[in-house]
């Protein structure tokens, strides 16, 4: 990270709070879906997102969008699995295990992210850092613990395919970290929305998406996908791997409030109150790291 730089800093972490915000609408908008279940939701976002990626590098870069997908390489192609592992691993996890599993899974995320960060990038980890790490998977856990489930053998399935998640969520953003500016990753959203569409594809057929569910999907993919990935690739630069894994939490916190607004499911007192202990835990360390990047420039 610049630390010379507070301004890019800022910038990037009101990028890396806007992503997270369009991730966590995913929830409010599928509960209005009339037809689609969940393989053809996963296939439709994937395509959209696709299209809506590719469009985006088109606009940008004009020809220029087929040079810079051969430029991205071998990191490229590694990214762009771990994209599609993401996006079908959650949505298989859900299909097996309770939701609350699959989320308290997933909130291992910026740990795993900062152990692999150290080993790979040998990049020091802050205290505060590790401190913000702890809270929020205390918040996760206190959010989602009493849903927790593992009696059954498919509880235990589940979570051992939510696994995946934060592990290539780890390997990706080590990924983004180690191509540094030289390589654009944004060719490998492309690649990993459309893996993400071809695999899954066999399991979305017969579709019964009705054009009400095809707009819904639409904007899932354009707006609650595509748009923040690459919003999250723009930030990466700026932002080290574990405060980006940190803040992408904000998508599971923020989640529960909007289905509350949008849906009216009032979310239970736990779930607020280790929400609040998560974004206590963001707000902490981005404001000791804004402090500390705005002394080092003076």
């Amino acid at each position: 990270m610049n630390h010379l730089d507070p301004r890019a800093h800022r910038r990037a972490i009101v990028l890396m709070v806007i992503a997270p915000t369009l991730w966590s609408i995913a929830g409010v908008v599928t509960r209005q879906l009339e037809f689609a279940e969940r393989w053809e939701v996963t296939f439709w976002r994937s395509l959209f997102a696709a299209i809506f990626v590719l469009c985006a590098m088109l606009a940008t870069r004009g020809r220029g969008a087929w040079a810079a997908l051969r430029a991205s390489g071998g990191y490229g192609l590694l990214s762009g699995a771990m994209w599609a592992i993401m996006m079908i691993a959650f949505m298989l996890a859900l299909m097996t295990t309770t939701t609350a599993n699959t989320l308290i899974v997933n909130s291992i995320t910026p740990l795993a992210t900062a152990l692999l960060a150290r080993a790979v990038l040998r990049d020091p980890i802050a205290p505060r850092t590790w401190a913000a790490i702890a809270l929020a998977i205390a918040g996760m856990l206190w959010m989602f613990g009493s849903g927790f489930a593992a009696g059954e053998p498919r509880h235990l399935a589940g979570m051992l395919i939510a696994l995946a998640v934060p592990l290539a969520a780890a390997v990706n953003l080590v990924t983004l970290k180690h191509a540094g500016r030289s390589v654009d990753l944004i060719p490998a959203i492309l690649l990993g929305t459309i893996l993400s569409a071809v695999i899954t594809l066999p399991f979305a057929l017969p579709f019964r998406a009705s054009a009400h569910d095809l707009a819904l999907l639409a904007v899932l993919g354009c707006l609650q996908l595509g748009l923040p990935c690459m919003l999250m690739v723009r930030a990466s630069p700026q932002l080290s791997a574990p405060e980006i894994a940190l803040l992408a939490m904000l998508e599971v916190v923020l989640g529960p409030l909007w289905v509350w607004l949008g849906a009216g499911e009032a979310p239970a007192l736990a779930t607020l109150a280790g929400g609040a202990l998560v974004i206590a835990a963001l707000l902490l360390n981005e404001l000791v790291a804004l402090r500390r990047t705005a002394r080092s420039r003076n």
